[in-house]
């Protein structure tokens, strides 16, 4: 099984309320100065120009063996460089650094968050729990076809509890283990992942971070979201139908012997889920952060670590000072679990990854970009042409910045129409691996296996599924338009 810090590439993001990639004008600047439009200025064209190239760099990571971070860094330094010079030299410095700041603090929450869960999942990984449902379902006798509807069903129902993103990983964590060799098997497995994951976070104010902002502008109520279920559906089955046939007909090699978890490991599962209720405790009863909830539940961990190491030698009583690298079935290494180490295994490469997508949109959104291109879409293309439009951005851009400035134009539009971009940003991200979280997530987590181009081989039936489930929302819910 592969480490798991390929695994966890992003984590539970649905729960920061507050993660924003793009400057918000009214939060964060001089009351007495406003951002200058840049737009038309030689600034706006290079930004951007370094944008899209760098993106083109983070599509080619596969044939280039760059790493997605590094173009994408360096977008974000030139792109802040240039918007501070040109406030420098007009005497208003401290509106790009107020600006840069309300995005690093936005990262910094992110990334807290993303180490917390990181270290869980890896954590999950060295106590074998992963390998342990791989032999469940090899002993089980699941074909491949079974197993590929197993963990598409399952992405699609959890997601709105657990959130897309951390359903997707976990899923594909299965995939990996089951798979081996079977290419194929893997990326047809992942590309259900993802779109049936971004398909059940759609219609959950919990399953999505877009979800999460509309919910708490108001703009659609708690209940409302679940009238998204049935087009959701049906954004999912319309691909997964015709990935099908093209799964192999085999079934995994079998095992003759039975993978047990590591002490701790049923513990620690619930540890996590009780870090996923603190932050959702924190962020819904308290008003705070959701990072804080998390940060917290990483010192639920760090205690459990304390007690298996206290107490693992009680396991070793003899061979302690004979076998320091030998390992037992049931206990693990005798090394003591560390969990720093668990961290140190975390995915860095995606999280600066993360960084410079944060940095770069929120400069673009700075220069007056996103604002510009809702307003063009809302004032003259109509609220039914522009909220599919959204869907298609957001396979491209991400769905999170694009919602943002659908929700800072704040376009007048019914129930209907705002059900409607809540579905197309949730689900649009599914038509290209880069379009979502959890599509990027997959792409580090199997690597050379699930990749931009086998996703883009596919996108044909995901766009099917996604005109499909648009016409079933304008049909079953034609009463909130």
């Amino acid at each position: 099984m592969m480490s798991l810090n390929k695994y966890i590439l992003l984590t539970p993001a649905l729960f920061l309320p507050t993660l924003v990639f793009a400057f918000s004008p009214e939060s964060s600047i001089d009351s007495h100065h406003a951002p200058v439009n840049l737009t038309d200025h030689a600034i706006g064209y290079i930004a951007i120009i370094i944008f899209v190239l760098a993106y083109l760099l983070v599509m080619g990571e596969e044939f280039m063996r760059l790493r997605k971070s590094k173009p994408v860094i360096i977008a974000a330094g030139i792109i802040w460089g240039m918007i501070g010079w040109y406030y420098k030299q007009h005497g208003m410095p401290q509106l790009a650094e107020q600006a840069v700041r309300h995005n690093l603090l936005e990262y910094a929450e992110l990334m807290l968050f993303l180490l917390v869960a990181m270290t869980y999942v890896n954590t999950m990984e060295e106590r074998r729990i992963f390998d342990a449902l791989r032999s469940w379902l090899i002993n089980k006798g699941f074909g491949f076809r079974a197993i590929f509807w197993l963990t598409g069903s399952l992405a699609f129902f959890i997601s709105p509890l657990a959130d897309n993103l951390t359903t997707a990983l976990l899923m594909c964590a299965v995939v990996l283990a089951v798979g081996g060799n079977n290419t194929k098997f893997i990326s047809l497995s992942c590309i259900n992942i993802v779109v049936a994951a971004n398909a059940g976070g759609a219609f959950s104010p919990f399953g999505d971070i877009t979800t999460l902002m509309v919910w708490q502008k108001g703009q659609v109520g708690f209940a409302a979201f679940f009238v998204l279920f049935l087009p959701a559906v049906v954004n999912f089955l319309v691909p997964a139908v015709m990935m099908h046939f093209s799964i192999p007909d085999e079934k995994p090699m079998a095992e003759n012997k039975k993978i047990k978890m590591l002490r701790g490991a049923k513990r620690i599962i619930v540890l996590f889920l009780l870090t996923i209720a603190t932050a959702v405790g924190f962020h819904s009863f308290l008003g705070l952060p959701p990072v804080i909830g998390m940060l917290t539940g990483l010192g639920y961990l760090k205690f459990m670590g304390f007690y298996l190491k206290k107490t693992h030698y009680r396991y070793y009583p003899e061979r302690m000072n004979n076998n320091a690298n030998e390992k037992d079935g049931n206990v693990g290494s005798v090394v003591p679990f560390d969990v720093f180490a668990r961290i140190a295994h975390a995915e860095w490469d995606t999280l600066f990854f993360f960084y410079g997508i944060v940095l770069c949109v929120g400069g673009l959104g700075f220069i007056g970009y996103l604002t510009m291109v809702s307003d063009i879409m809302y004032s003259d293309w109509g609220a039914t042409n522009a909220n599919i439009t959204v869907g298609l951005l957001s396979a491209v851009i991400d769905n999170i910045p694009v919602m943002f400035a659908v929700l800072s134009m704040n376009p007048d539009m019914s129930l209907g129409q705002w059900l409607l971009v809540t579905l197309t940003a949730g689900v649009g991200g599914s038509l290209l691996s880069i379009g979502s979280a959890a599509g990027v997530a997959l792409m580090g987590q199997a690597r050379g296996r699930y990749t931009f181009f086998g996703h883009l081989k596919w996108t044909p039936a995901i766009a099917m599924g996604y005109a499909a489930s648009i016409a079933t929302h304008m049909w079953v819910n034609a009463a909130y338009f």
